[in-house]
């Protein structure tokens, strides 16, 4: 009676660790598509500080603790999609450690006046390169402290807020307080020959 108990438990144990094994197998050959998916295509981040105000955590100043929860897309960046007024996450140029938040405001070719205290003299973007500022007048270091920024210190675009969720929803696409201080780069075709005819 005893053996068969022993029996009959050996191949139980067996049977729940095969089954088992089989699970953690299972999960375990998903790992490589998390990790592809949170590096290339989407991932959940927090946004912290005052720079992007009031386009996040509008209400810092009442509760601190309360930051505004997003979405980053990340798979526009890998193929090179930059639009102006796209928030975007990006390394600081100052600092390589720093993850910050800002708003391309003008892209390669295009002219921009900085905000004072700054120079007033006109800057245009380098190619491969972008303008970025914080929507906050007051909270934000920018390019208007350090310039235009390389493409290639882009994260991802910041695509929708998750939480809270009175604001949940897409990020406003706009220029902020760029407005009126960007002269675009448009391009212009010339043709050699002069005979051609559209």
């Amino acid at each position: 009676m005893a053996s068969r108990f022993s029996r009959a438990s050996k191949s139980f144990s067996s049977a729940f660790k095969s089954e088992t094994s089989r699970q953690a197998f299972k999960l375990l050959a998903w790992v490589p598509v998390g990790i592809f998916f949170t590096r290339h295509v989407y991932s959940v981040a927090t946004i912290t500080g005052a720079s992007m105000q009031p386009t996040f955590n509008p209400d810092l100043a009442t509760q601190p603790l309360h930051n505004d929860v997003v979405l980053l897309e990340r798979w526009s960046v890998a193929i090179g999609t930059f639009r102006r007024g796209d928030v975007v996450t990006l390394w600081s140029p100052q600092d390589p450690n720093l993850l910050t938040t800002k708003r391309i405001v003008a892209l390669e070719g295009d002219v921009v006046r900085p905000l004072p205290p700054h120079s007033p003299t006109p800057v245009r973007i380098p190619q491969g390169h972008c303008w970025v500022e914080g929507d906050s007048h007051f909270h934000t270091r920018d390019s208007n402290t350090y310039g235009p920024i390389p493409l290639a210190l882009i994260n991802s675009k910041v695509s929708h807020i998750l939480w809270p969720r009175s604001r949940m929803g897409p990020v406003e696409n706009g220029l902020g307080k760029a407005q009126g201080r960007v002269k675009r780069h448009t391009r212009m075709i010339h043709f050699e020959d002069d005979s051609y005819n559209p």
